[in-house]
């Protein structure tokens, strides 16, 4: 093998992109269009692709973020890097060029949190060989991104995924087209309505919500580019629901969802869930990923309505390997963890501050 290592820039997105459609592990927060939108939110995207006789093996979108006064950083891979997982002699020479960047734009860490199940003991193996660590934040649902999940395999046809689905579920998506509830693939237009009912969604269930202008860069940089659709649900005249999905190669994530206080009695969520499925089945996916729930939990837990929603569809509950640290900077990556959290509760107290200055 003559393997070689080169930064991926702009001219280049197609090749990156290209490479991971066509691989297994390949996810759509890998991609350089994803970098585009985390760019806008104060990261940096750092792409390197890996090459064998000129041939790609494979790549990584590092998300970097400089931390203030300090003149350090810190390196996120968002469900990267990806290459063939079985290939440790790749793994190490990525390693090995991501450590390179790693000393040039001082990190104190690299961040992964893969898409490789948690039963995958090899893996686990192989990272905690090469000085990987656990690195564990909550329950797997407060991550920064989701430790478990459900996933539903969308190659069979459309009558057999309805009959495996639980008979409440296949019950209420019927029942919501019954009552006259229609979806609609939203337009740019729309995009301000999908925003209103997100914001009435987190107040009720206490979720913190972003900016809007998170929401036109991600249409900018991901509707537009064919890797995202949002889906309106409509009654009697007025939008009631809405969600926003992710789409790359053979796989689609549901990301957001929203939906309004009134009229939650003719299920508009049902209806727009059966909707993204068949949009994405229609697309060529074979995986439909409902993204995070909670971890095994009982009906007393908050979010357990949540749990039963998804598992409704007849989804796989998969739990993945969740998050582990390579650290580089040991002294600044304890400074950092004694940090961070006293820095995150003043953002959420301040946050709030402003919330209710605006509100009185």
């Amino acid at each position: 093998m003559v393997m070689k290592a080169r930064i991926i820039t702009d001219n280049d997105r197609q090749y990156f992109d290209d490479y991971l459609r066509r691989v297994p592990k390949g996810h759509v927060l890998q991609t350089f269009e994803w970098g585009e939108v985390k760019a806008r939110t104060g990261w940096e995207a750092i792409r390197l692709m890996i090459e064998d006789d000129g041939d790609p093996v494979a790549a990584v979108s590092i998300l970097k973020r400089r931390i203030p006064l300090i003149g350090k950083s810190i390196f996120y891979a968002t469900r990267g890097p990806v290459w063939d997982i079985a290939n440790e002699e790749i793994f190490d020479f990525l390693l090995a060029e991501i450590r390179k960047q790693a000393k040039i734009h001082q990190a104190i860490f690299l961040k992964i949190d893969p898409d490789v199940k948690a039963d995958n003991e090899n893996f686990r193996r192989m990272l905690v060989q090469r000085g990987f660590k656990s690195a564990e934040t909550g329950e797997g649902f407060e991550g920064v991104q989701p430790k478990y999940v459900f996933r539903l395999d969308i190659t069979p046809d459309e009558e057999t995924l309805l009959a495996n689905m639980h008979s409440k579920t296949r019950y209420n998506i019927r029942l919501a087209a019954r009552k006259g509830v229609t979806i609609k693939e939203g337009t740019k237009e729309d995009l301000p309505e999908f925003y209103r009912i997100l914001k009435e969604t987190c107040e009720r269930d206490k979720f913190l919500v972003r900016n809007y202008s998170y929401f036109e860069d991600m249409w900018t940089y991901l509707v537009e580019k064919g890797l995202a659709k949002i889906f309106m649900a409509e009654y009697e005249g007025q939008y009631i629901a809405g969600t926003l999905a992710l789409i790359f190669g053979e796989k689609a994530w549901y990301l957001y969802g929203a939906s309004s206080n009134s009229h939650r009695n003719v299920m508009p969520n049902y209806l727009i869930q059966w909707t993204m499925i068949q949009w994405a089945k229609n697309n060529g996916c074979t995986l439909y990923d409902f993204r995070g729930v909670p971890g095994d939990v009982g009906e007393d837990h908050p979010l357990y309505g949540l749990i039963k929603f998804k598992r409704g569809f007849n989804g796989e509950y998969t739990q993945f390997v969740g998050e582990y640290d390579l650290i580089y900077l040991p002294f600044w990556n304890w400074f950092w963890n004694t940090a961070e959290p006293i820095y995150q509760k003043l953002t959420r107290k301040m946050m709030a501050f402003k919330k209710k200055r605006r509100q009185s």
